[in-house]
């Protein structure tokens, strides 16, 4: 299989001797060596999970590594900025009472009360996408810092600021609501899954990142790349995981979430696969998951939460 993840011969592409090629973010040091060891990120930690390829595992672990996190200990807030609405979906919010939620958080800046939702974890609450989010791009074009919405919102109102760990769920593609959840995240998590085409995008998302980090987000840095959908079985998904390993290096997670039936039968029972069916390998790969990033992001792990499944 030809590598669709090679340089490009540009200037954004020429990475000085001794970089580690990452599709376009020129940092020197690896993911592992950024943060010095002990010194945990500040209070919140806000991941974006984004990829502007839909169907990519985006939503499923935005919702499991919520959860992972949240078993762990953390106070966790997982705010669905998607307005498909499957996050919230995944944790059991029906269609009909998602008012009041990620909408009104962009436009009007504000949370009335009920907006943050409890879940079957108890240190992981949710704000569910309404229906009125697919019009909020609209409405916001004429704001003034309309990219700032989301990071002001969460600066301000001490009931977000509050939590240890903020997670975004993303929609697919690179709008107005994405670029916000780049502007106020302080890292970002990217499902890449394992099919070719899958490849081709990802690129284009890191020169996005690059993009948000110098014109509005100094902090924003790349979490890491999630190998999705991975079947050892299939020679195509070790070909993926080769070449997006040999390009990225350290940025791209150690583990990987396979293909497995209890992650995509989750969501209709309203449950993350690491409560559906704790023991199978979908939830495993995801309190992995989990771990390994408490590990990059220096998060301190505490007594570990029950939760009803």
């Amino acid at each position: 299989m030809t590598s669709v993840l090679r340089p490009r011969h540009d200037k954004a592409f020429r990475l000085p001797a001794g970089r580690a090629s990452n599709g376009g973010l020129e940092i020197s040091q690896p993911i592992r060596q950024r943060q010095p060891q002990g010194v945990p990120i500040s209070k919140p930690l806000i991941l974006a999970v984004a990829n502007q390829k839909g169907g990519v595992g985006k939503t499923t672990t935005a919702v499991n590594v919520a959860s992972g996190l949240a078993i762990g200990g953390s106070q966790v807030l997982l705010i669905d900025m998607d307005p498909q609405g499957n996050a919230s979906t995944g944790l059991g919010v029906p269609r009909a009472q998602r008012f009041n939620g990620t909408y009104r958080l962009l436009v009007d800046g504000a949370l009335e009360a009920g907006a943050i939702r409890a879940t079957p974890i108890d240190t992981l609450k949710l704000i569910a996408s309404d229906m009125d989010l697919a019009g909020a791009e609209i409405e916001l074009v004429p704001v003034l810092k309309r990219e700032f919405r989301l990071k002001s919102a969460i600066a301000t109102l001490a009931e977000l600021s509050s939590f240890d760990i903020i997670v975004l769920d993303c929609p697919p593609g690179l709008g107005l609501l994405t670029l916000n959840a780049l502007v106020a995240a302080t890292g970002v998590i990217v499902p890449l899954q394992c099919e070719f085409f899958a490849l081709e995008g990802i690129s284009s998302l890191m020169h996005t990142i690059e993009a948000v980090r110098r014109r509005f987000n100094p902090k924003l840095r790349l979490s890491g790349i999630l190998l999705t959908m991975f079947d050892r079985r299939n020679s195509l998904s070790g070909l993926v995981e080769t070449d997006a390993r040999g390009h990225f290096g350290d940025w791209v997670f150690d583990q990987t979430i396979p293909r497995n039936i209890r992650i995509s039968e989750a969501p209709s029972h309203g449950l993350p696969v690491i409560l559906y069916d704790p023991k199978s390998p979908g939830a495993n790969a995801y309190r992995s998951l989990a771990d390994e990033i408490c590990r990059r992001e220096k998060i301190i792990v505490r007594e570990p939460v029950k939760a009803d499944g």
